[in-house]
């Protein structure tokens, strides 16, 4: 039985979203369907106006509401953006459990674990959760050392230069 691979792009480097994108497209092309959640982010309009042209192979979703990246919201902005990621997280939660994609890109996940918005322990819970046969890719500038158990294939993304 395929139980699906789970990898990780993290580090301080650039180009974890853009790996993670690389295996969407590589996927999509596969025929399989593939869904990508953002978080910390913001909206990121012109993005997600070419992401659309994408679809119905790629699906991507935003739950925040704000053009602004969460670190720089202000302490109101910040407790809607909390409500609206837990909900993104929910959601991720439904997609890993009901199996509804092939490829499901959790993007800047870890990062919801450094900004203290999802504990650790619910992000090791939120991958006990994948259903048999999905991947799952997840990214961000830190891993906590749990995480590491998860995974099939980590990828340190640092720069050189």
């Amino acid at each position: 039985m395929d139980t699906g691979i789970v990898r990780i792009f993290y580090g301080e480097g650039h180009g974890k979203s853009t790996a993670a994108m690389g295996r969407a497209l590589q996927a999509a092309s596969e025929g399989k369907s593939v869904f990508i959640i953002h978080y910390l982010k913001g909206r990121m309009e012109e993005e997600a106006q070419f992401m659309k042209k994408l679809e119905p192979e790629i699906k991507v979703f935003r739950f925040e509401k704000s053009d602004v990246s969460y670190e720089n919201l202000s302490p109101e902005e910040k407790k809607e953006a909390q409500l609206n990621i837990k909900n993104g997280v929910n959601f991720a939660r439904k997609v890993l459990l009901t199996g509804e994609c092939d490829l499901l890109i959790l993007d800047e996940a870890l990062g919801l674990v450094d900004a203290g918005l999802l504990q650790k322990e619910e992000l090791e819970n939120l991958l006990k959760s994948r259903s048999g046969g999905m991947d799952l890719i997840l990214t961000g500038r830190n891993m906590d050392e749990s995480i590491r158990a998860y995974a099939d294939e980590i990828y340190k993304i640092k720069s050189e230069k």
